[in-house]
């Protein structure tokens, strides 16, 4: 099970406008936000509370300028590490501005394996320069071309999270590239639509609702298995994701948060129940 993180980096991850209008004001997070979110994994006909993860937001200086720093992490709980134990981190630095990525790190354990990454960003020249370790192999260092609306995992979850999703309809697909174990990744969302919801937190909310197209791998099939709720509100957080996976299936729950910039909006009633 590689990256246990990943899947919920896709929960923002793989919306985003065209590659040629990747402008956008930041509307949705603010300084010191935090969301918290509990992992479940199914295999076969058991439902187990897996583990935790979250994402913060910090504003600091970097080389002289404000950036954000975006970070996430997941673990499991202690009780499953015998069978899989899971330990991530994940970093982004970001123009406060555009929202352009500045550096990413990652380092992660998994099992029996660990991955270390450090990407620094130069927006001028177009390029990314990869740092990476994976178990005790010699560091590899490389450097990739990249347009101006290529981002790391993290960075693209808080800058889609401001993109305007009244722009598409019903089935439409949006692009989305970003970089991961040293290479540029082309993939899409398909816009579903929207749907109440109900989350324990929460309660009934509106929510977007949308399929990433995932990229296959040792954790996920590839395709628009994965389904994502977002709230239909300026904060745009994740609610709900449900995937399956290699084997068995995952669901991804928020439990709590702090500091939004603005309080939650689309609250509903529970819907009617349809009549058989």
């Amino acid at each position: 099970m590689r990256n246990i993180l990943l899947f919920i980096f896709s929960i923002s991850s793989f919306f985003s406008i065209a590659q040629s209008k990747c402008d956008v004001k930041n509307l949705c997070f603010k300084n010191g936000e935090q969301l918290f979110f509990q992992i479940q994994y199914n295999w076969g006909a058991i439902w187990m509370n897996a583990g935790e993860a979250s994402f913060s937001v910090s504003q600091e200086d970097m080389n002289g300028k404000k950036a954000f720093h975006f970070v996430g992490t997941g673990s499991t709980y202690p009780k499953y590490d015998w069978f899989y134990k899971v330990k991530d981190k994940y970093e982004s630095y970001a123009d406060t501005l555009t929202l352009r990525p500045l550096r990413f790190k990652r380092d992660v354990a998994e099992g029996g394996n660990y991955i270390y990454d450090d990407y620094v960003f130069n927006q001028n020249k177009k390029v990314v320069y990869t740092f990476e370790k994976r178990n005790k192999k010699p560091l590899k260092t490389d450097s990739l071309k990249i347009n101006d609306c290529t981002f790391d995992v993290i960075t693209a979850i808080f800058y889609t999270r401001c993109v305007d999703f009244e722009k598409y309809k019903p089935n439409d697909t949006i692009p989305i590239s970003f970089v991961l174990d040293g290479e540029v990744f082309n993939s899409y969302a398909r816009y579903v639509g929207k749907e109440i919801i109900y989350n324990k937190t929460l309660g009934y909310v509106e929510c977007i609702k949308f399929r990433p197209k995932l990229i296959q791998g040792s954790l996920f099939k590839g395709g628009e298995g994965m389904i994502v709720w977002v709230t239909n509100d300026k904060n745009r957080i994740p609610v709900y994701v449900e995937t399956p996976i290699l084997v068995g299936t995952i669901k991804v729950n928020l439990i709590s948060y702090k500091n939004l910039k603005h309080p939650i909006s689309c609250f509903k009633e529970k819907p009617a129940e349809k009549k058989k």
